[in-house]
């Protein structure tokens, strides 16, 4: 090739590694919060810890298995709500979740048992009692006495003209209590003792309170059923959250505590559930529900017989939402939970049903804030570190290979910068957390990538000692060095990819950084080391040996030539 191509070539390439670092600077300044710091994770920025101490109908012990697959499955969730950085571990019989920054609200949603049940609503529903208030016999409806659904016509506001052209039910009627304001209950219920081993104590008072409240909110007498409604307070926590009899009916909260509600027996179960996604319809967030084939012929069915009257969907035994069925007989196996969600909220739903329920039902026993002192103070050591590992590296090229030495702490530095923009990128748009351990792969990322340069530096020293000149020794040492490196690499990145794959926790963090540093050392050997070395062996200034330190290996060369010639000589 000839000199001017090679270098219009290694501009290109150069040109093409400026391109790629301005999209990535470009996008952090002048998308999302324009700040250059990314996500930290738990042990650099805090965040909160929460234990989540389990609740079985019959007070005992839960067994290990219901304890991984409640794990398994509050994992998934943390994936879906996009949380990285967060840790679910088995804490002997309790469940601990850690969630880095501000996202500790979101780790208090993730335990909700997300039992969902779809209850026909049986007469209307009544204004909840607050603690404190003298429940008024004569001011609610009173629930039908055969605990039968009413016969009543559908309220005026809400005519069957109206019904829309789906399956799915819509909003609610003027009947209905107020739009729901969340999902999820907004209370701080009294945490409950961890049980201690050979205690009973805890655990037949929780067993008591759950016998209790069934005896009283699943009655199927009627007028225990008006007691109940007229005295549930729904301020308080509820013992039946997620372990309510399905084949009985049901006295309830609504998720916002503001009303009562009498219910049938289930009809149709959450198992039923295929997938559930979070939508805009009609500038509403509302959650979209995909039934299996079996859920779905028992929707069209449902749809049919409550035909202007309310079902309410039932989450961890409190209801979310209670529509007017408006569309019946259909049997698309598709409908929506309607209520006034926000994107938080409708998502948190949505990922809690898509993701199943939990074979145990749990309470939180312990919330705290983490502090990030430890962390910072070994993140300021780590740096120390890896800025002492770095200056040493740089030190040896420098001894060794004189100024290709700065060539190969440019080529260091480079990386660097596209790796650290990639952080702060991966950050808003998934949810990355930089923790210490995601540190410790980028600092042995970055190591690697100098290992490159090493690499292709001795490489070159073999062909200048095969006698070539640097011109040519160069180019030629490239073709060798680049099927190393590729093959180091590739082991490096498998191995990102494998532990990445098995790994829980923060030992995540490590791998995925590890395999993010390893993709960039390749791109940054092909875009800027390799040009740069190539135009520095057609620069008289670059070839001498007081600036790139390989004379002696041309001194070796010729002594080799020299010693070749004489055995001929003597051989002739």
């Amino acid at each position: 090739m000839p000199p001017s191509q090679g270098s219009a070539r290694s501009w290109r390439l150069l040109g093409v590694w400026a391109a790629l670092v301005a999209v990535i600077y470009s996008l952090i300044f002048f998308t999302g919060d324009h700040s250059l710091t990314p996500k930290l994770g738990i042990d650099l920025q805090g965040g909160t810890r929460v234990t989540l101490t389990p609740r079985t109908p019959d007070g005992g012990k839960p067994s290990q298995d219901s304890l991984r697959k409640a794990q398994s499955i509050i994992e998934q969730r943390v994936n879906g709500l996009g949380v990285s950085g967060s840790e679910v571990v088995i804490d002997g019989d309790n469940l601990v979740i850690t969630v880095p920054g501000d996202s500790g609200s979101q780790a208090k949603t993730l335990a909700t048992t997300a039992k969902l049940n779809v209850r026909p609503v049986l007469g209307q529903p009544i204004a909840a009692q607050q603690q404190g208030d003298t429940p008024n016999p004569t001011e609610p409806q009173a629930p039908p006495q055969d605990g039968t659904p009413p016969a009543e016509t559908p309220p005026a506001e809400t005519p069957a003209t109206d019904a829309p052209a789906t399956d799915v039910p819509v909003a609610p009627a003027s009947e209905e209590p107020a739009a729901q304001n969340r999902i999820f209950p907004a209370q701080n219920p009294t945490p409950t003792p961890t049980p201690e081993p050979g205690n009973g104590t805890v655990q037949q008072q929780v067993q008591r309170e759950i016998a209790e409240a069934k005896a009283l909110r699943q009655s199927t007498d009627p007028q225990t059923q008006q007691l109940a409604m007229l005295t549930m307070d729904c301020t308080k926590p509820d013992p039946l959250a997620g372990n309510d009899d399905p084949n009985l009916p049901l006295v309830t909260c609504s998720t916002d505590g503001e009303s009562v509600y009498l219910l049938d027996k289930t009809r149709l179960d959450g198992q039923e559930i295929k997938d559930a996604t979070p939508q805009m319809d009609q500038a509403r967030w509302v959650v979209n529900i995909e039934f299996k084939s079996a859920g779905g012929e028992t929707w069209g069915q449902l749809t049919n017989e409550y035909y202007q009257k309310q079902l309410a969907f039932v989450l961890d035994s409190q209801v979310v939402s209670a529509p007017v069925v408006q569309a019946a007989g259909q049997f698309s196996g598709s409908t929506q939970i309607s209520g006034s969600f926000n994107k938080d909220t409708a998502t948190e739903l949505a990922n809690t049903l898509k993701y199943g329920s939990l074979p145990l039902s749990f309470t939180t026993s312990e919330a705290e804030t983490v502090s990030a002192t430890l962390g910072l103070y070994s993140l300021k050591a780590s740096l120390i570190a890896g800025a002492i590992g770095m200056i040493a590296v740089l030190l040896y090229c420098l001894l060794v290979y004189r100024l290709l030495g700065v060539l190969a702490g440019f080529s260091l530095l480079m990386a660097g910068a596209a790796v650290y923009g990639l952080i702060v990128l991966l950050g808003r748009w998934i949810g990355f957390t930089l923790d210490l351990a995601g540190i410790a792969g980028l600092i042995i990322g970055i190591g690697l990538t100098a290992d490159s340069f090493v690499v292709f530096f001795e490489r070159i020293k073999d062909e200048m000692r095969e006698g070539r000149s640097f011109r040519s020794a160069v180019p030629r040492g490239w073709q060798r060095a680049q099927r190393t490196n590729l093959s180091g690499k590739t082991v490096s990145l498998i191995a990102s990819v494998v532990l990445y794959w098995l790994a829980a926790g923060q030992v995540k963090g490590f791998a995925f950084t590890l395999g993010v540093t390893t993709v960039l050392d390749v791109i940054v050997l092909y875009l800027v080391t390799a040009p740069m070395l190539l135009m520095a062996s057609r620069s008289p200034f670059w070839a001498k040996p007081s600036v790139n330190g390989l004379g002696v290996m041309s001194v070796i060369a010729r002594e080799r030539k020299a010693a070749v010639a004489a055995a001929a000589v003597k051989e002739a």
